[in-house]
């Protein structure tokens, strides 16, 4: 057998119907897993030694399969023997993640949801759960990993799900944004936050056609006396917060700083920070939505803008 496709680990997910595997499912989709759900096992020789495609992600990504008591021709005891096979014929070391839960508690979620157990469609669910324990009974015995999930809701699923298996996985992807108000608020930022108190260089003729990106523009607003007090504290809510999303497991996290015509004043900040989240072990990316949008004193405007035009007058 060839190893092209080459998955870093293989995850059989099983378990009783209603116990969470398809919350685990999409949780380790979400973490970089690639998943297929009901893939009969039969068939997992001929998958791994299909080649991905040139330059697909596919490649040495981990890989989960979803199997339960719906699969046709499903039988526990010989699922256990081709585990076995592929394990100790093919070098393929597969491990089984079981999901249990107590009966009660499934008869509980079966009746809140109003759906058919699979094993009963036309009797009590009661019925179909005690039949699919006795069935699945020779995985949950040879499983690596058993999840009960009686005492645990989706969300905390989920947390576990991570803890355990997204070692290796992909990690939240991080954007700082700068923008002007003037040209409206982003539509997908988690977190915004207003720099139009500090004071802006666009009233400063030296200035005013230069950027958040010049050393000078960064002089400027920073002596601000203002600006050293709300900036640590800034980054200390974001260094507090950024563990935080990748815990519970955030694949994208916005956080956007804005000024009024977004070429100064929220640039410069947006480096900063940046620059603060990459010492700290992060890798954001940095967009500056409004840097190439023209400076002109109809965006700018407020008080500034007023005192500026009447010394022109005068």
């Amino acid at each position: 057998m060839t190893d092209v496709a080459d998955p870093q680990r293989i995850l059989l997910v099983t378990g009783l119907s209603g116990a969470g595997k398809s919350t685990a499912l999409k949780t380790l989709e979400d973490i970089g897993w690639e998943v297929v759900d009901n893939f009969p096992l039969s068939l997992l020789e001929h998958l791994l030694e299909t080649p991905p495609g040139q330059g697909s992600a596919r490649r040495h990504r981990p890989l989960a399969l979803g199997i339960d008591s719906r699969t046709r021709d499903f039988d526990a005891r010989r699922i256990v023997e081709q585990i076995k096979a592929l394990t100790n014929d093919h070098d393929f070391p597969v491990e089984t993640l079981f999901f249990d839960c107590s009966g009660a508690e499934l008869l509980r979620r079966y009746s809140e949801t109003r759906r058919r157990h699979p094993l009963a469609p036309d009797r009590p669910a009661t019925d179909g759960i005690a039949a699919e324990r006795e069935l699945m009974a020779p995985l949950r015995r040879w499983a690596d990993h058993v999840i009960d999930t009686t005492e645990t809701p989706p969300n905390a699923l989920q947390q576990q799900i991570r803890q355990r298996f997204a070692a290796g996985a992909l990690s939240t992807t991080v954007t700082i944004m700068s923008f002007g108000f003037s040209r409206g608020l982003p539509r997908n930022a988690d977190s915004v936050f207003d720099m139009r108190f500090l004071k802006n260089p666009y009233w400063q003729d030296d200035l005013r056609d230069l950027t958040g990106l010049d050393a000078a523009v960064g002089h400027h607003i920073a002596e601000d006396e203002s600006y050293e007090p709300v900036l640590s504290r800034i980054e200390d809510l974001l260094l507090t917060l950024m563990p935080r999303y990748r815990a519970e497991g955030r694949s994208y996290v916005t956080i956007a700083f804005g000024c009024t015509g977004g070429r100064h004043r929220s640039v410069h900040v947006a480096e900063r920070v940046a620059g603060l989240l990459r010492e700290n072990g992060f890798s954001p990316t940095v967009e500056h939505r409004d840097l190439a949008s023209r400076p002109r004193d109809g965006v700018e405007g407020g008080p500034a803008g007023a005192g500026r035009r009447n010394r022109m007058v005068e």
